[in-house]
């Protein structure tokens, strides 16, 4: 998991890979969360693609907004739909804490 300024992401990685469109179908994943302060997240989107080697899928998703400071950890169910199907997948994940901000540069004024 990685923090974003208005938004996190979640990478995954899938064995046996996610089978191709030619083979029934887009997979769609979508994904739900909840941190442990009671916050809930929006899905807004990912992507995967299948390794180079074929032995596996890769992929991140997004979510909205951004994880609160005192925020611990995040339950997260993503969902695989295709042809009318749907398999759910449930993990807890630590939430990494925040990158430090850096001091903004201020130009000297005339």
């Amino acid at each position: 998991m990685t923090r974003q300024d208005d938004s996190f992401r979640i990478g995954y990685t899938i064995t046996p890979p996610l089978p191709d469109d030619a083979e029934g179908g887009t997979v769609l994943p979508v994904l739900e969360a909840e941190d442990d302060l009671g916050n809930e997240y929006s899905d807004r989107g990912g992507a995967y693609g299948t390794s180079d080697d074929g032995s596996h899928t890769n992929g991140t998703l997004t979510a909205q907004p951004a994880l609160p400071e005192g925020a611990r950890s995040v339950a997260v169910r993503v969902t695989f739909l295709r042809g009318g199907e749907e398999h759910s997948y449930e993990v807890a994940l630590d939430v990494p804490p925040a990158a430090p901000q850096r001091a903004k540069r201020v130009s000297p004024g005339p």
